[in-house]
């Protein structure tokens, strides 16, 4: 089977191929994982010049779509490319590209295309009839987990023959490492030791992390917080809530911004790895803490859910209630599995390989009902 997957946001202008690959690293980790599977793939990356290059066994084709202002002009260049490589499955990323889908679908009506979600939210209400007949052209759409689909499925936008598949964003490259020497490398320390790595903002609630670790500190004096972050718009209210309270002052540690190959050696030395987040597509920074072993404690959200299964590898706290926090922290710094069975649960459902069988699936699933809705 050959599936393409066509990323249709434009690649920013100006940078090479390679320099896509290596800062989109998305793109290139949801191609091998379902090329991992034996599924052979092709990439289609929507960009401002033709190019070429094969990588890991994956063919990268940038296709130029300068001067195509329309959804239907855009298509009929992209269809042209996916008959040229006799694509059995279209594989699209993002659902805010339904228009596009449609129209590549009324160019090539016997390719089955999925969707996948990434952290995408419904057209507003009156925008929706045009996004019910675009939708209604797909074969599959997928979500990191099945409740993730709700506000579409609440609005009535998948037609009743899309299928509808629960597979992770993405996978994640880190390993487990030997944490004595990484808290070495580091620097890091605490009993626990506890990891944040997200955005300071109002959706990763770093606040009601801080005032959680406040409590739990009572009951656990050696904790140590770090903290990787990009952008930090409540970098300000963050500081002043730590400088404000004795629990938190010397105890939590604003590292900035921090490379993503030193996010896997932050990771090793870590104990815990806590998150507040209030919504997440996937989640990745708790994607590749699960990969190094990491006990994670996570806001109770669908994505998270997913990710950490029902095999006792984390702790799951209310978004906003530091209260819960804290009694998550607690309990996990109590009894934290070792980090050779938390590799165990992602080697089984969130690795390259898993995630790679996953696709592979709902590819044949897809091909199979064209093929029956033909006959």
């Amino acid at each position: 089977m050959h599936v393409a997957q066509l990323n249709f946001l434009p690649a920013p202008a100006g940078l090479a191929p390679a320099e896509v690959l290596e800062r989109w690293h998305s793109l290139v980790d949801i191609a091998e994982a379902a090329a991992s599977a034996g599924t052979r793939v092709s990439v289609i990356q929507a960009a401002a010049r033709e190019e070429r290059i094969t990588r890991g066994g994956i063919d990268y084709r940038f296709v130029d779509i300068r001067g195509l202002a329309t959804a239907a002009d855009r298509s009929r260049r992209f269809a042209g490319v996916l008959a040229e490589i006799r694509a059995d499955v279209l594989h699209g990323h993002s659902l805010g590209f339904a228009e596009d889908a449609f129209a590549i679908a009324q160019c090539l009506p016997r390719l089955p295309i999925i969707l996948q979600d990434h952290a995408d939210r419904p057209p507003r209400r009156w925008r929706r009839p045009p996004w019910r007949r675009w939708y209604a052209a797909l074969a599959g759409v997928a979500f990191t987990a099945p409740e993730l689909a709700r506000p579409f499925t609440r609005a009535g936008l998948f037609a009743p023959h899309t299928r509808r598949f629960a597979i992770p964003e993405s996978s994640s490259r880190f390993s487990v490492g030997h944490r004595a020497d990484a808290r070495a490398g580091t620097g890091l320390h605490g009993d626990p030791c506890v990891l944040w790595v997200g955005h300071l903002n109002a959706g990763k609630d770093p606040l009601s992390v801080l005032d959680g670790v406040s409590l739990a500190a009572r009951r656990l004096p050696g904790l140590q917080l770090w903290c990787a972050f990009g952008s930090a718009p409540l970098l300000g209210a963050v500081r002043a809530r730590i400088a404000c309270d004795p629990q938190l002052a010397g105890r939590v540690h604003l590292l900035g911004t921090v490379a993503h190959a030193r996010v896997e050696l932050l990771m090793r030395a870590a104990d815990l790895f806590v998150s507040g987040s209030r919504a997440e597509s996937c989640g990745y920074a708790a994607l590749e803490a699960l990969a190094c072993g990491v006990t994670p404690v996570l806001t109770d959200i669908p994505s998270f859910r997913a990710l950490i299964g029902d095999r006792g590898i984390g702790r799951l706290w209310a978004c906003g209630e530091a209260t819960q926090l804290a009694e998550a922290l607690v309990a996990a710094a109590a009894g934290r599995p070792p980090a050779a069975q938390v590799r165990a649960h992602f080697d089984a459902a969130l690795s390259f390989a898993a995630v790679g069988r996953q696709w592979a699936d709902a590819y044949v699933q897809v091909c199979d009902e064209r093929c029956r809705r033909a006959s």
